[in-house]
């Protein structure tokens, strides 16, 4: 057995020894690991912001969001955590005579973490704080795609933590491998659908529990009389943040017929006002592509767009000395195109004009469930339509995931978009479990 392997075998059994105390654990005690994280977490701000900058390019004012995200989950269970532990009291059927019931909430058990490298850090410790609240243990794994943040992440967590409360192990593909091979209670990954299947798969070998958010192609739905300027405002920023390497992007945008080339027109102003300075790109308002095999990737689907007869209304540039797809917007796209079949990923937008809404709805059930729906109308008729014909793992109507941004909401995908709800309560929820008690009448 490898060194690394026995390493991971000794801190697993420690942490399955140890769940059982972390379990009993009171909120106080709980509320005392989440001060550690938030307080180590703060002391390393700079070094955060300067690693998803070496990973990423990331502006410093993305990274800032990825810290104040965690933060804020944090300072929100810290405030509640007291009555999401609290038992539910539930009123037991008349048949039942003076009997009591009660909902109690108690943690999974040892938890396996793997985060991605579009958000490594964010998307770390998100979920590692409703793990926490919902008194489990972690074994976590930062992504080896953004190597500076997983140093980073993996230096917080051994600072703030015990190994039997959290632990963290970096590697590859060979450790993730090792990691699923444990029988731990529940795993929560997020990541591609295809990876997905492959962690769904090992939790199945020893009945774990998942929680998978994963993604999809994320649809924009028009009506004819919405204010284009102001969707472009908002769309095309939502397509360009962390270089369009956000699940919840907007991946495709249906528009009347008639007014697609002026929300065309719309996006190519708002982009060019945004990113660019005197024709220029300015390179500290966009970040890079995660690595060269995305980045061909990318180039691989516009290509495929082109020989199929899709026009670039602008943008299609690509720079491979320092991995940068320029902000493109493409209309023509055939529907067999990987541009319409495969989840993006990238700062390239294609524009489809519509006739009747049944095209939209057809087009949208061809794709899977995605993660997220956003549509704009001032029409209450308009956007009841829209969501009773789709399905997706949530929806924003006149705004762009803001859904995700609201912490009563919970957060998650559907089918192919993923399984499970994170976000305040919804996440300690999701990293409990349920337990019915009965006591019966004497």
């Amino acid at each position: 057995m490898s060194e690394n392997r026995l390493e991971i075998r000794r801190i697993f059994k420690l942490q399955r020894d140890n769940k059982w105390r972390i379990k009993r654990s009171s909120a106080d005690e709980r509320k005392a690991r989440l001060r550690r994280l938030r307080d180590t977490v703060l002391r390393n701000e700079p070094r955060i912001v300067e690693a998803l900058s070496t990973d990423l390019r990331k502006p410093a004012v993305e990274a800032g969001g990825e810290i104040s995200s965690v933060i804020a989950d944090i300072d929100d269970a810290l405030a509640h955590l007291e009555d999401w532990m609290a038992p539910l009291p539930v009123t037991p059927s008349a048949q039942f005579g003076n009997a009591q019931a009660r909902i109690t909430y108690e943690p999974r058990g040892v938890c396996l973490l793997f985060a991605p490298w579009n958000f490594p850090f964010q998307l770390l410790f998100e979920p590692l704080v409703p793990i926490i609240a919902a008194g489990n243990t972690a074994l976590a794994k930062p992504n080896e795609l953004a190597p500076a943040t997983s140093v980073v992440c993996a230096s917080i967590i051994r600072e703030a933590f015990d190994e039997s409360e959290v632990a963290v192990f970096e590697g590859g593909v060979d450790l993730a491998r090792e990691l699923l091979e444990l029988p731990v209670d529940h795993i929560f990954f997020t990541g591609s659908p295809a990876v997905g299947r492959v962690v769904m798969a090992a939790a199945a070998r020893n009945l774990a529990s998942v929680t998978l958010e994963l993604g999809g192609k994320c649809p924009v739905v028009l009506d004819d009389a919405v204010d284009l300027q102001q969707v472009a405002a908002i769309i095309a920023p939502a397509r360009c943040y962390n270089s369009g390497q956000v699940c919840l992007c907007p991946d495709i945008v249906y528009v009347p017929a008639a007014r697609r080339d002026a929300l065309v027109c719309a996006l190519e102003k708002v982009i060019m006002a945004t990113y660019y300075l005197n024709g220029e790109l300015n390179r500290d308002s966009i970040g890079r592509i995660v690595d060269t095999r995305n980045l061909e990737r990318l180039a691989g689907y516009l290509e495929d767009a082109r020989a199929r007869g899709a026009k670039i209304a602008f943008g299609g540039r690509i720079e491979r000395d320092d991995r940068i797809v320029h902000p493109t917007v493409l209309y023509d796209v055939p529907a067999d195109a990987l541009l319409m079949t495969e989840e993006i990923f990238g700062p390239i937008l294609p524009v489809v004009a519509y006739d009747r809404l049944e095209e939209v709805f057809a087009s949208i059930e061809a794709g899977g469930k995605p993660l997220a729906l956003y549509l704009f109308s001032e029409d209450d008729a308009f956007a009841e339509t829209v969501v009773d014909n789709t399905s997706s793992g949530g929806v924003t109507i006149n705004g762009w995931a803001l859904h995700w941004f609201e912490p009563q909401l919970p957060f998650g995908g559907v089918n192919q978009s993923g399984m499970g709800r994170y976000h305040g309560v919804h996440g300690f929820r999701e990293l409990s479990h349920e337990r019915s008690v009965f006591v019966a009448a004497t």
